[in-house]
């Protein structure tokens, strides 16, 4: 009897990366012309919180662009970015938050599980934490699921990994 493949479907960011992407900006503020010595700041936890304080908003946009910038660069899908309401603080700073995403909740899996399902394909799907878990007794019924997912307009980035055959 032929063994079924399998496949993982997860939402995972490289830390290492994102430190990276956060001392070319660090680099950046310090340099660059508009920004140097404004007293733009980022800052990030090491997991999923980047903090950025500016003196006005147009700042704060500014760094939050070249943020975008160098995460692209490396790699890094803006979609894992979570942008945080800007706040007036004391002494006429603002600060935003923004949170770095990572894993697949339990109703965007539903949402992907539903998709999945519409290809009438022969797939199974398991919700498995973070993670989803496809089988089926095709590689290519795999692939396809895989091809329609990139095609979807979801507002995660999906990556694919443990392909088994």
């Amino acid at each position: 009897m032929a063994k079924d493949a399998t496949l993982d479907i997860v939402s995972k960011v490289d830390l290492q990366e994102v430190k990276n992407a956060i001392n070319q900006v660090e680099k950046e503020l310090v340099q660059r012309f508009d920004l140097k010595g404004t007293g733009c700041k980022i800052e990030w936890d090491g997991e999923a919180i980047v903090n950025l304080t500016a003196p006005d908003d147009m700042k704060i946009k500014n760094v939050f662009m070249i943020l975008q910038e160098k995460l692209i660069k490396r790699g890094i899908s803006i979609k894992t970015l979570e942008e945080g309401n800007i706040e007036h603080a004391l002494g006429g700073a603002v600060k935003q938050e923004i949170t770095i995403k990572q894993g697949i909740d339990k109703d965007y899996a539903k949402k992907i599980n539903t998709i999945i399902k519409g290809t009438k394909l022969k797939v199974n799907s398991q919700i498995q934490e973070d993670q989803l878990r496809l089988s089926g007794k095709s590689i290519d019924d795999l692939r396809e699921v895989m091809r329609i997912l990139k095609e979807s307009d979801l507002d995660i980035d999906l990556q694919y990994i443990n392909f088994r055959s």
